[in-house]
């Protein structure tokens, strides 16, 4: 073995060893310092780009987590007012039923009018002023987009002489064709939505107040025709039957219940404001204060207020649904959320116990490795004892 001064290969075999084991000790430190097996695309990169791909998914369900708890809190609060609209819808029925016994006299008459025309005031003032951060709830801005279709307001019948006066969709399905026909025969109408979803039912003659609601609560929607009293159930089967109500795109409340695009719940808030059918019977019932067709407005009254509470019911139910299946989604989310955190964390997260088997080996490598380092730099002085 030839002894030299200038080049010392032991010394850098040992150098170059103890660097690599100065490498793997400082990425063990990190590793152990931050809790991650992945710190950076170097130690892993087909499992960082796996990683962040979850790490998207998981930060966008937490997200929208969030977002279904808000949505279920803003369903809440349109519901909790319609629970007071109800209320007052079924006082106004309570006074009407007071108000067609012939006992009331006109005074009396005057007083209901004006409890009744108080708690329509409340109903419009309510609907109009609920809001969840700054958004009408029951004006109808977030419900679904109006109708189109032939069986528009305004329509015109044929046998009977009578107008389409009101088209309410703010409950339907937004983007549906719902075609009317008279398949149960003459005085019955039936609303169907294409898709095997329909409701038949009956209807009246146009009474004395001349104006008959058709609701297919159901589905959404509701009809009303002003005309001449004395229009038969058979002239308006007749006349509505072929015609067309069609939704447009929906106009309300999107709720991001889902960590990709398009995975979201559209919920239409209706119209809870008094309907045109209920102001006018209101509005009959107080021009016949003091004469003979009072008893006769009153019943009238009772069967709009009736029509009415159907509607704000629907109206709730279709909140509850929302809330339940709201209530499922986030559980489902959840569940969702914490499956793929266990995955991105068999990926990305650092296991402890092995990682102290590889520090204290490197540790005592390097330990070894610095005795071994000064040892070997210390061999060239050998070369001296040839000098003496």
């Amino acid at each position: 073995m030839s002894m030299r001064i200038n080049t010392n290969i032991e010394a850098l075999n040992a150098q170059r060893n103890l660097s690599r084991t100065a490498d793997k000790f400082a990425s063990s430190v990190e590793k152990l310092s931050s809790g991650l097996r992945i710190n950076r695309a170097a130690d892993d990169a087909a499992g960082l780009a796996i990683s962040e791909k979850l790490n998207a998914q998981v930060t966008g369900l937490n997200q929208a987590q969030r977002n279904a708890q808000d949505g279920v809190s803003m369903v809440q609060t349109a519901e909790g007012a319609l629970t007071e609209v109800h209320s007052m819808l079924q006082r106004m029925r309570e006074l009407a039923v007071e108000a067609a016994n012939s006992t009331v006299g006109t005074s009396d008459q005057q007083s209901i009018n004006t409890e009744i025309t108080s708690l329509q005031a409340e109903i419009n003032r309510i609907a109009g002023k609920t809001t969840f951060n700054g958004q009408f709830l029951l004006t109808g801005a977030l419900s679904v987009a109006q109708n189109g279709g032939t069986a528009v307001v305004g329509h015109a019948l044929a046998a009977t002489p009578a107008t389409i006066s009101g088209v309410d969709v703010s409950a339907a399905k937004a983007s549906t064709t719902y075609t009317l026909s008279s398949a149960g025969g003459a005085g019955t109408l039936t609303l169907s939505d294409g898709v095997g979803n329909s409701q038949q039912i009956t209807l009246t003659a146009i009474g004395a107040s001349g104006t008959e609601v058709m609701n297919f609560g159901s589905l959404g929607v509701k009809l009303t025709v002003v005309g001449a009293t004395g229009g038969t159930a058979a002239n308006l089967s007749t006349d509505l039957a072929a015609l067309t109500v069609t939704t447009g795109a929906t106009a309300g409340a999107t709720f991001q219940i889902g960590a990709n695009e398009g995975d979201s719940l559209a919920v239409s808030f209706a119209d809870a404001r008094v309907s045109t059918a209920l102001t006018t019977a209101i509005t009959n019932f107080t021009a016949a204060i003091g004469g003979a067709t009072f008893v006769a407005m009153a019943g009238s009254l009772i069967t709009a207020a009736d029509n009415e509470i159907g509607t704000i019911s629907t109206v709730r139910g279709n909140f509850g649904a929302v809330q339940n299946r709201l209530s499922h989604t986030i559980a489902s989310v959840s569940v969702a959320s914490e499956n793929l955190n266990a995955s991105q964390s068999r990926i990305k997260d650092l296991d402890i116990a092995a990682e102290m088997v590889t520090f204290t080996k490197t540790q005592i490598l390097q330990q070894a490795g610095t005795a071994v380092l000064a040892q070997a730099n210390s061999a060239p002085q050998n070369v001296l004892t040839l000098l003496r």
